[in-house]
């Protein structure tokens, strides 16, 4: 017989961690809670962008990690976060570690299953789930699978992943080589960094926009979500607004020698943004797609996290998609008491 859930959250990167907590911070007791995902090593967080620096200030991490009473973050042993300057960003692997020590505390709390789904189906007033040779329903789903870099389509150059890319310590050999970086974003900064401090010949930066900060207010940001911070902020400053460094070009995407210039390159580096990652199948539904408001998909499914970002406006009218470990928090706190009342039932 297959085990019925009041609700099933797949994905357990940092927006799948939080919806876990804060059903349970809400009353959902843990034996009605199913937790899905291949791993549970805190989703492309945890597996590679460990030594990428962060947008995000310690002092968000440390909510995030300490606002949730599910968490018990309390009972945790002492990590190097809890060292670090609240108003500075850091190295991602400083919030992963405390992260899978949340994740292996709430994997002894509710019930989990490793594997992938594949498929959705709605019937009965419940949503059941195929996985890897089980199945189970659930009365509600929260889908949290995350997203994955954006690539164009330039096959005769040889393309660096962009988990490579950020790390410096897995480059490959790019000696004699020159390397195009498409995007001016926080990781596109981090790996024109990398990459001058490697063997490449030549690194050419293409863009199709100027560079946007973040401004920091009393209350709130400016350019929050798109514009770059910290380490990132002040590189950009002194090395693409000051003197460019010599073995950099930059070119904009619509220069009429475009096609000219990127002849001269070998390999590519894409940091164009993300892309939502491949969802389950839902026979009775065409592709999903989400209310960017509240995360509502259908009755009983909702969709959280970078692959389903809230759309945001500021007071200027500047219109972004909150992607962030404490944004998930907070939105969470928005949208469970809509999520909780837009099931299949009654």
């Amino acid at each position: 017989m297959v085990k019925t859930f009041e609700w099933a959250v797949v994905g357990a990167g940092p927006a799948g961690i939080a919806a876990v907590g804060k059903l349970m911070d809400r009353g959902v007791k843990p034996e009605n809670i199913i937790w899905v995902d291949p791993a549970f090593k805190v989703g492309d967080l945890g597996s590679k962008w460990r030594e990428v620096s962060s947008n995000t200030s310690v002092k968000l991490f440390w909510q995030f990690l300490k606002t949730c009473k599910a968490f018990n973050y309390d009972k945790a042993p002492p990590f190097e976060i809890e060292k670090l300057a609240p108003e500075k960003t850091c190295l991602l692997r400083y919030i992963a570690d405390p992260l899978q020590w949340v994740t292996d505390h709430l994997c002894e709390t509710v019930t989990t299953f490793k594997s992938e789904i594949h498929f959705l189906e709605q019937e009965n007033q419940l949503w059941h789930l195929k996985g890897h040779q089980k199945n189970f329903s659930a009365k509600s789903v929260i889908l949290a699978l995350g997203a994955q870099p954006k690539k164009l389509d330039f096959p005769n150059l040889k393309e660096i992943p962009l988990e490579q890319a950020l790390d410096k310590s897995k480059l490959p050999n790019l000696e004699g080589e020159t390397v195009a970086v498409f995007g001016a974003s926080h990781s596109a900064m981090i790996v024109l960094q990398n990459l001058l401090s490697a063997s490449a010949k030549k690194v050419i930066n293409f863009y199709q926009s100027p560079l946007k900060f973040a401004v920091f207010f009393e209350d709130w940001i400016l350019f929050d979500n798109t514009g770059l911070k910290g380490q990132s902020a002040e590189w950009a400053r002194r090395h693409i607004l000051g003197k460019l460094p010599e073995n950099l070009e930059r070119v904009q995407s619509s220069d009429p020698e475009f096609h000219k210039i990127l002849a001269q390159c070998q390999s590519v580096v894409y940091t164009i943004g993300f892309e939502r990652r491949a969802l389950p199948k839902v026979h009775q539904m065409g592709p999903l797609t989400h209310n960017e408001y509240n995360g509502i998909i259908a009755p009983g499914l909702f969709g959280l996290g970078i692959g389903f970002p809230q759309r945001v406006e500021d007071c200027y009218g500047n219109v972004e998609y909150n992607v962030g470990l404490w944004k998930f928090m907070l939105y969470l706190d928005k949208v469970l008491p809509l999520w909780t009342r837009y099931g299949l039932g009654d």
